[in-house]
């Protein structure tokens, strides 16, 4: 496994501090209560890469696991029978998947990102409704319906994170055109001159 250099380590700290901040500020909208920790997730991917995103995002999920207290209820390994921890595993694999789709090609656009974060926004709610409808009726004995899981776990959430994409893809190109992301081109081929 490649060694992470200073940048990337201070990078990935900044992530797991901003999601864990995120995770903290609640929005009111009507009757539900929004948080930022998608927002950083989706950025985080964007920003460090597929590798790095995932690293960030899974040491963030492994720190609220082992007792840290930087979920949105606090921490420990009895958040696995949460139903809402499907969510926490989905940003893992959401922030690759962004990281990885978008550095397929050179050619960076407001678009390509915003389709990258769409396509991170699909897996985090299979994943997470999935994991949220399984646990409710077969570990905690909590039953719902699946269209109910789907209804209030999806789709009256779909506007809102929808909004979250455009605003992450319009940031993450701005951090693009600023020079702030991780080339993991570039790292890969300084790499193997080093080991040559």
């Amino acid at each position: 496994m490649n060694q992470l250099t200073v940048r990337e380590i201070v990078l990935c700290g900044l992530f797991i501090a901003l999601i864990t901040t995120g995770t903290f500020i609640r929005i009111p909208v009507g009757t539900d209560v929004y948080t930022l920790q998608f927002m950083f997730t989706l950025l985080a991917g964007l920003v460090l890469g597929a590798r790095l995103g995932a690293i960030a995002v899974g040491s963030y999920v492994l720190l609220g696991l082992v007792g840290v207290p930087v979920f949105a209820s606090g921490g420990g390994p009895a958040y696995l029978l949460q139903p809402t921890f499907g969510y926490l595993l989905a940003f893992i694999l959401q922030a690759w998947f962004c990281g990885f789709s978008v550095r397929r090609s050179p050619d960076i656009s407001y678009r390509r990102l915003l389709v990258a974060n769409l396509g991170g926004m699909i897996i985090v709610y299979l994943i997470g409704i999935t994991w949220f409808y399984l646990v409710s009726n077969f570990v905690i004995d909590a039953p719902i319906t699946l269209w109910t899981a789907i209804l209030y776990c999806g789709i009256l959430q779909a506007v809102p994170d929808f909004l979250l994409c455009m605003a992450v893809a319009a940031i993450g190109l701005r951090c693009w055109q600023s020079g702030i992301w991780v080339e993991e081109a570039k790292h890969n081929a300084a790499h193997k001159e080093v080991c040559a």
